[in-house]
């Protein structure tokens, strides 16, 4: 790497990272702001608060990375434009191409560090946030979110929160025929997972279907066999967003095991992959306009340029993945979307640039 490769990168990385530091100290403001309701409730404190805000910021980093790395480069290149060191750099015969490898070269680092928050950094510190904020508050509390189906050869298993590792919320159970009939349904108001695939169902009642005839079983515990395990069901209760892609495509390969809906996981695995490298076109897109329209413009031209671009290219994957959803259409390709517009554009203008 040359002396001017590391300029221009140094330049960029400074700024996506002095960009990402204003939001975030917006974005621990707001996230403190919203706990205020929180403190006083059982044993939860504004130290807590404080406490449970610095372990979300990784997450808030990861989502606010594609947004940041459009602003910091526009930022980061303009200065190099307004001082007129990107005109001598021109002028010594380097290309527009090759100026791009350089800006490539520093959205592919900021991609690692996208990958680094997450995959092993914001999803377990957020998790320690959520168990730490519902343990403080409730010394019962159910930190997964809503309800997750599970199939298990003729069981249908659902759940309704995780409180603990290994202990989840109410559960209920559909025993099946092998003819897809329904035999037995039972409810539980506490599961706990055990060894070898062994479960204590507490408080358990079951309504048994025979013919014409329901027979129902007063409250008792029950010892479920099922190859459904604590892990997958920590994973299944929680919401797909928050899953890195790594325990993403272990609910996929199940759910497909299972003759389940996967449309969600495979929406929300492919758009983290889409996300990721939507950073690298982010920060190519500050090439065309710092080289034209943006050249000689100041500090606050370049950044609502960026925030438009920015919120503009947020809005739309948020539009998409209600698309998903209510629509049914196809998840892969609409994660893939807001990325192919924004590299189609990326490239249109570069091509165009002078």
């Amino acid at each position: 790497m040359s002396i001017l490769d590391r300029y221009i990168v140094r330049a960029i990385l400074g700024a996506v990272l002095l960009v990402m530091a204003v939001f975030l100290v917006l974005g621990a403001l707001a996230v403190f702001i919203d706990q205020q309701d929180d403190i006083g409730v059982g044993h939860y404190t504004a130290l807590a608060a404080f406490w449970n805000t610095l372990l979300n910021l990784p997450q808030l980093a990861y989502e606010l990375l594609p947004i940041t790395a459009l602003i910091g480069a526009l930022l980061g290149l303009g200065s190099l434009a307004r001082g007129s060191e990107l005109t001598v750099v021109r002028a010594t015969g380097i290309s527009i191409a090759r100026l791009a490898s350089f800006a490539l070269l520093a959205g592919l680092l900021l991609v690692l560090f996208e990958t680094l928050l997450g995959e092993f950094l914001a999803p377990p510190l957020q998790q320690a946030a959520r168990e730490q904020k519902a343990f403080s508050k409730l010394s019962n509390a159910t930190f997964g979110f809503g309800s997750a189906w599970v199939r298990d050869g003729d069981l249908i298993l659902n759940v309704a929160g995780q409180s603990s590792e290994r202990q989840f919320g109410s559960m209920q159970v559909f025993e099946l025929s092998p003819q897809h009939r329904l035999l037995a349904l039972g409810h539980a108001d506490r599961a706990v997972a055990g060894a070898k695939g062994k479960w204590l169902l507490s408080d358990y009642t079951e309504s048994r279907f025979d013919g014409d005839t329901v027979s129902t079983s007063p409250p008792t515990q029950r010892v479920l066999e099922s190859n459904v395990t604590a892990g997958f069901l920590g994973l299944a209760v929680e919401d797909p967003k928050q899953l890195t892609s790594r325990a993403l495509w272990r609910l996929i390969r199940y759910c497909r095991a299972n003759g389940l809906d996967a449309r969600d996981y495979l929406f929300a695995f492919w758009s983290r992959i889409a996300r990721t490298v939507a950073v690298m076109f982010a920060v190519l897109l500050a090439i065309p306009f710092v080289l034209g329209s943006l050249r000689s413009a100041g500090v606050g031209a370049r950044m609502t340029m960026g925030l438009l671009l920015g919120i503009g290219f947020f809005l739309l994957q948020r539009l998409i993945e209600s698309g998903t959803v209510v629509f049914n259409l196809n998840p892969v390709v609409l994660a893939w979307l807001p990325t192919a517009l924004l590299a189609a554009v990326t490239f249109g203008l570069l091509a165009r640039a002078r």
